[in-house]
Parts: C-alpha cells; sequence; structure tokens
C-alpha cells in the first residue's frame, strides 16, 4: 500500500482520538487500533515513515503514537 494511503488512514483514526482530553491514553488508543486492525506490513511500513521520514504528514499525536507505542510491538504477528 502506499505510504500516502498509510499516512491519510492513521490521520482519520487520531481524528477519533486527538481530543481526549488524556492525551497519553489517547496515544496508546491509536497505536492499540493500529495494532488491533492494521495488517503486520502495514504498521510495519508506517514506522519505518516515522522512524525514516520524522512522521511527514502525519499529525503530531499520530506520529508519537506510533513512535511511542508501536515500536516494541512490530514483531506482534496477525
Amino acid at each position: 500500500m502506499q505510504t500516502e494511503r498509510l499516512i491519510t488512514m492513521a490521520n482519520q483514526i487520531g481524528d477519533f482520538f486527538k481530543y481526549f482530553p488524556d492525551k497519553e491514553q489517547a496515544k496508546k488508543d491509536i497505536a492499540q487500533h493500529l495494532m488491533r486492525f492494521w495488517a503486520s506490513s502495514m504498521r510495519q511500513q508506517i514506522l519505518a515513515h516515522v522512524n525514516e521520514n520524522a512522521g511527514k504528514g502525519l499529525d503530531p499525536i499520530v506520529r508519537d503514537a506510533i513512535s511511542e507505542h508501536m515500536d516494541a510491538h512490530l514483531s506482534t504477528s496477525d
């Protein structure tokens, strides 16, 4: 899947969570959603985008959710 499409999808998920009052929990929830519903290849691609391109195009809360909460879980199987 094209990275631009993944960025759009991730930002749409972030839109739902970004107004939660607890920002740390919102970031955990975003990452959990990606871990639960995205294929491993999609997660690897978006994490690589964050690591290689500083998450260009991602909303800050989404970028932070991915960098802070997904790296440790990247090897999780589908």
